[in-house]
């Protein structure tokens, strides 16, 4: 995993909080090589899928980290005509600066970006299946950057996302290490949150800032216009048939191949809140995100003793 270097990166002060490094010129290719190392290697790419006109009709599957959005990228992904790009680092490291600036311009921006990526990763005439979770940040510019484009929304339980987060060191604090896209983990408060609560934020507890990072990213990926495909992570798990009739309408794609890639899910980690979080965890949890989860129909169980 990278760690931060001070006398190789800079760091940013975006909205009046420290939320990332910001890449340099040579940083910004070493982002777009690790696109090209991962995807032109790609086996079974005809000349013209790695060459070709870039096909417009991409696919963005955006939602909270942790909350299926890698599965159901990677089943579109492998249908015929699709390639799944992963998380596009470039992309990822844009999104903070990208989210306060105007539409038109920050779809511009994103655009060069992604052109960019689908260039150095010999992603030409074939559908590109974008899964980076902070494009819900930018779920109103999307359809600007590409009118042709679909997006799909997966939500899951905030309170089983809030387990899988705290397994992860990206919200923990005295975090000295980054991601591949060259982002800080740690305690800070991100270009996400409130401003006026970004103190809170950060003296909030672990599981406290995880359901607050579900609640922002679920929001902001509810307020993409036209509305996203909304995929819930349970019903996936369920009956990924169900799921694959009405995704496959919505990209236009293969039902059957879509059905057979859904197949491999599974639901061992449903629920799984009941056992991992502890009273005072889910007593946070409900604090910072009680409302939307009512509002998605995730609501608390009744005690086991419950009339």
């Amino acid at each position: 995993m990278p760690t931060l270097s001070t006398s190789t990166r800079r760091v940013s002060i975006v909205g009046g909080c420290e939320n990332r490094t910001v890449p340099n010129l040579l940083d910004s290719a070493a982002l777009q090589l690790r696109v090209a190392k991962r995807l032109a290697p790609r086996r079974g790419a005809s000349l013209r899928e790695r060459l070709g006109r870039l096909d417009e009709r991409l696919v963005f599957v955006i939602g909270s980290p942790r909350s299926g959005t890698t599965f159901l990228a990677s089943a579109i992904g492998s249908l015929p005509g699709f390639v799944d790009l992963g998380e596009v680092a470039p992309v990822k490291a844009a999104v903070p600066e990208l989210a306060v600036l105007a539409p038109e311009e920050a779809a511009r921006r994103l655009r060069r970006i992604l052109v960019l990526a689908r260039r150095v990763g010999l992603v030409g005439s074939v559908r590109a299946v974008e899964q980076t979770p902070e494009l819900a940040h930018l779920a109103r510019v999307l359809p600007i950057a590409y009118p042709e484009a679909r997006i799909v929304h997966i939500v899951r339980d905030g309170r089983d996302v809030v387990c899988s987060l705290l397994e992860k060191p990206w919200l923990r604090p005295q975090q000295a290490r980054c991601d591949d896209a060259g982002i800080a983990y740690g305690s800070y408060a991100r270009f996400w949150v409130e401003r006026e609560r970004r103190e809170e934020f950060e003296h909030a507890s672990d599981a406290r800032r995880a359901a607050w990072a579900w609640r922002r990213y679920v929001t902001a990926a509810c307020s993409a216009r036209p509305a996203a495909l909304e995929v819930r992570y349970e019903e996936l798990a369920a009956d990924p048939a169900s799921v694959a009739r009405k995704l496959a309408a919505h990209l236009d794609a293969p039902e059957d191949a879509l059905a057979s890639a859904l197949g491999r899910a599974h639901g061992t980690s449903v629920g799984r809140h009941r056992d991992d979080l502890t009273e005072q965890q889910l007593q946070d949890v409900v604090a910072e995100a009680g409302e939307l989860l009512r509002e998605l129909d995730y609501t608390q169980e009744p005690p086991p003793n419950a009339d």
